[in-house]
């Protein structure tokens, strides 16, 4: 007989916990619009790659014989899988099962994928839905204490989530309500996705947050507390897709972009256009009329998204392109309100901290000391000038006024006095005048950009050292 009895009571068990939480609560999954965990796992992954692991961990049920009666899966699922040929850690919610609420969960299951990526240095993708947190308010009756967040032992998820920020890429995809310590590990990521009809992401959900609102009337659903639009118009999630078909290409194309950890560097990919190709498009992109928007004021979020993707690049040593049209700070009693100044001075200190090759082209505005930061300072790193660059320590527009106000005041006609102004401090601002000093080490046609970025590329691929970085991802 050999171990035959053995082997069926692990093939029924596996048969159980591939059922998820019922019938019933799959068949709601559905009819909700969203995959089961296992459908998610195997519409991101290469087909039939992958390995599980702790599939049978779980709640059972048993007889007065002690044989099986029942098994209900721990609702989280992961195990070992490629994507794109590449090895990755896959760990998915399964909120078929209580709700994807840490009630359900056995603690481990969730520690255990985050380590092997850290230790394998492999990608790893959480697919999110659910608290995944200490467990709801009905926790105290049944382990019959409160639970002390950090109490002894606790700690270990918290640090891989965000160690792991320093030294594998990490992406995580809210597909459905997303609370608690589920969104903070949402955030705890390189990029995150949500889908726009079916997700939420909130610290704490709506009926705790309604419990907290007096007036009936302004209490909120999920979408109106963490639908995409906040969520990502705050910068909480880096993008919302419209399915989650279309959630799963988004991470398979980002991940195509870093290498598995930062004890590599990203591999270039294919070399099939022509390297000496001009755009003429590039030659008119930027309008004369200087009145017609172009560029955009740093903002304090701005100033937070130049932080990300410099600290991004940092932890997996890619090289920064940086496209300046920076007219200087936002300005005004809501820029004071939001720090804009220290939020711009820790996207200086980002730019100056980070080692990784850096070309810039000046395309437009660059003014003030937003528009100082257009390069590391320190260390040398390559910068074009377009033929429409301008630039100063403040525009001409409204410091004519104030900085000549005197003779304007004098004049006959102010606003021809302010035109002959304008028209003398243009020509002495001329690019060209800035160059005879080298202030600016190149002005380019535009049209060669594409060729010089190449060129960049070439340089940049000889420099790239692998290794753990001074300074990684901040969340």
């Amino acid at each position: 007989m050999g171990w035959q009895p053995e082997l069926d009571e692990l093939r029924e068990r596996e048969r159980q916990v591939r059922e998820l939480g019922g019938p019933e609560r799959v068949k709601r999954q559905h009819d909700a619009g969203k995959l089961t965990v296992r459908e998610r796992i195997a519409g991101l992954i290469d087909r039939a790659s992958f390995h599980e692991i702790g599939a049978i961990a779980g709640k059972a049920r048993y007889d007065e014989h002690g044989n099986l009666v029942e098994l209900t899966p721990s609702n989280n699922v992961f195990g070992r899988a490629t994507i794109d040929g590449r090895p990755v850690v896959v760990a998915g919610d399964d909120f078929t099962v209580r709700g994807g609420s840490a009630d359900a969960a056995i603690r481990e299951k969730a520690l255990m994928p985050e380590q092997m990526a850290h230790d394998l240095r492999l990608p790893i993708i959480r697919i999110i839905e659910g608290s995944g947190g200490g467990g709801s308010v009905k926790t105290i009756e049944t382990t019959g204490r409160a639970n002390l967040p950090g109490r002894v032992g606790s700690n270990l998820p918290y640090y891989y989530t965000t160690a792991n920020l320093g030294r594998v890429p990490v992406v995580a995809l809210g597909l459905g309500s997303v609370a608690g310590l589920g969104a903070a590990r949402m955030a705890a990521s390189h990029y995150s996705v949500m889908t726009k009809e079916t997700s939420a992401l909130f610290v704490a959900g709506p009926p705790v947050v309604n419990a907290l609102i007096n007036d009936r009337a302004k209490h909120l659903d999920r979408f109106e507390l963490g639908g995409w639009e906040i969520q990502t118009r705050c910068g909480a999630v880096d993008h919302a897709a419209d399915s989650e078909e279309e959630a799963f290409e988004c991470t398979r194309r980002f991940l195509s972009y870093l290498p598995s950890s930062v004890f590599e560097v990203a591999p270039r990919g294919p070399r099939t256009d022509d390297p000496d190709r001009r755009e003429e498009f590039l030659f008119e992109a930027i309008p004369r009329d200087k009145r017609k928007v172009y560029g955009g004021a740093w903002t304090a979020d701005a100033c937070d998204k130049i932080i990300r993707f410099v600290d991004l690049a940092e932890t997996f040593h890619l090289p920064i392109v940086y496209l300046c049209d920076c007219p200087g700070f936002h300005v005004g009693i809501e820029a004071e309100k939001a720090a804009t100044i220290r939020k711009g001075v820790r996207a200086m200190a980002a730019v100056n901290q980070s080692t990784v090759p850096w070309c810039t082209f000046l395309v437009r505005n660059v003014f003030g000391v937003a528009g100082a930061v257009n390069q590391p300072s320190g260390r040398f790193s390559i910068r074009y000038a377009w033929l429409s660059a301008r630039w100063g320590s403040l525009p001409l527009e409204g410091g004519i006024e104030a900085a000549y106000r005197a003779e304007i005041d004098a004049a006959d006609d102010p606003q021809s006095k302010i035109a002959e102004i304008d028209e003398r401090l243009q020509k002495l601002r001329s690019p060209f005048r800035t160059a005879e000093s080298f202030w600016i080490e190149e002005i380019i046609d535009p049209r060669d950009t594409r060729k010089l970025l190449v060129e960049f590329a070439g340089y940049a691929e000889k420099l790239r050292q692998p290794g753990e970085s001074k300074f990684c991802m901040r969340p």
